[in-house]
Order: structure tokens, then C-alpha cells, then sequence
């Protein structure tokens, strides 16, 4: 639907006489043949200087795919992170994500799909990337840490995938109050998962995680790390496919 201003017409000359308006007339013809014969005179003259266009704002997520950087080095598999698919795979991502991002959520159904596709292939590693402005994020993240204690590496993975299949995004996309009910769900004691959240157990971890994404260059969420070339933003399927592929093929 378009919604067009309301335009209001005004009688300017409303109640004058027929020779006013013609005086009227004459004054404004003369006026108008004045400026045309200004214009053209002075034409070869004028120039036009554009203002300046407001600096574009800092996005802190990354809505739109961008060409991969050059390798970056040095992006080590740890001890502590959570690895899904082979172990051994040839191929490496690490995601560095935020629970209550929108572009993330959109993200997941393309990584889970290559990892089925690409079956020992593949290995990936998700890591926290609590944006600021998603006041749920950080607390999500801490959640999901508190369920790979107590569950292990699947429950943890599954914590994620649920996270994302029902949250709306945007930073209270799903509510904190709903964690413990979402942890018995998927198998976990809901009296230790509250206690080792509320505790703030993990919040370091999260915490670390950003700050050493933060040193990788990342900006914005999503953000993989393909053996060590940054790709950034919710790439579609195919483009993330063809960037494994490269890798595969040594490009």
C-alpha cells in the first residue's frame, strides 16, 4: 500500500475581479520570460556542487554476503569449543554467532544442510558473538554453555538449534524466563541448568569468545571462518557451497 501526502488546493485569487486577474497574468508571463531569458545567458556559467551524503551507519550484523578475505592464519581449533561432523574433516568453519540475531537464525538451515551434504567432509565449530543491542544474547550464550556442562555435545547442539527454530530475533526474541522449561526439555536437570546459569558460570567464556572474534576482524554476525577465510554475512547455500568446494579443490 502507497500513502500519498494530502495535497489541499488554495484559492489565491478567489473573490478578485476578471481585470485583476488579468493584470495578474501579465505580471507573472513577464516574470517567467524574465528568469527563462536569465537562465539561458547565464547557463554556460553555473555549476552544481552535491551536498554530502551522510556517512553510512555501522552495521553491527551482516545482513548481505561479501567476497571472502585473503586466508587468515592461525584460527585454532580449542579444546573447549563445540565441534559438529567429523573431527577430523579436511575442511574447518568456524561460525562466531549470536543467538538472537536475525541473519544468523536465516544462516543455520544453509551450515546444517552442508554439513549433511558434506558428510565427513566438514567439521563446525560454533563460537559467541553476543551483539550489544540483544539484551538476551549474552545470557543465551551462557545458556547454551551451561547445557554442553551438563549434557554434552549433542544436548548443546540441539540447545542451538532450538534457539533458533523459535526465537524471533532481535535481541528478546526468546524469553530468559523460558530457558530452564527449554533445558528439561531437551533432557537436562532444570534445577542444575538454573544454577549453573544463574551462577555466571560461563559468562567469561562468552565474553572470550567475542573478544578473540573481535582480534580475527570480526564486525557483524554471522561471521565463518573457512579454514581461516573469513566469510562474512548469511551467504545463501550455494555461495557458502562453492567456497567449500574451492577449499576442497586447493583454490
Amino acid at each position: 500500500m502507497y500513502e500519498s501526502p494530502t495535497k489541499t488546493k488554495v484559492g489565491f485569487l478567489e473573490g478578485s475581479t476578471p481585470q485583476m486577474g488579468f493584470v495578474f497574468g501579465l505580471v507573472t508571463g513577464v516574470a517567467i520570460v524574465s528568469l527563462v531569458g536569465w537562465f539561458l545567458t547565464t547557463s554556460s556559467g553555473l555549476s552544481f556542487t552535491a551536498k554530502p551524503t551522510a556517512a553510512t551507519p555501522t552495521v553491527t550484523e551482516t545482513p548481505t554476503p561479501n567476497t571472502p578475505a585473503p586466508p587468515l592464519a592461525n584460527i585454532d581449533v580449542k579444546e573447549d569449543d563445540y565441534i559438529r561432523g567429523n573431527a577430523n574433516a579436511p575442511v574447518t568453519l568456524i561460525e562466531y554467532s549470536d543467538l538472537e540475531c536475525p541473519y544468523c537464525k536465516s544462516f543455520h538451515p544453509a551450515m546444517e544442510q552442508l554439513l549433511q551434504e558434506y558428510d565427513g567432509q566438514v567439521r563446525w565449530v560454533y563460537r559467541h558473538f553476543p551483539l550489544s543491542f540483544h539484551a538476551n544474547a549474552q545470557k543465551e550464550a551462557e545458556a547454551a554453555e551451561c547445557i554442553g556442562k551438563l549434557g554434552g555435545s549433542d544436548k548443546f547442539w540441539q540447545f542451538v538449534d532450538t534457539i533458533f527454530e523459535r526465537t524471533t530475533s532481535n535481541g528478546y526474541g526468546f524469553a530468559l524466563d523460558k530457558l530452564p522449561s527449554l533445558a528439561a526439555e531437551i533432557g537436562v536437570s532444570q534445577s542444575q541448568f538454573t544454577s549453573c546459569l544463574d551462577s555466571g558460570e560461563f559468562a567469561a567464556k562468552v565474553q572470550n569468545d567475542l573478544a578473540e572474534g573481535s582480534a580475527y576482524g570480526v564486525g557483524g554476525t554471522p561471521s565463518t571462518f573457512v579454514n581461516g577465510r573469513m566469510v562474512e554475512g548469511a551467504v545463501p547455500y550455494e555461495q557458502l557451497k562453492q567456497i567449500v568446494d574451492q577449499v576442497l579443490s586447493g583454490a
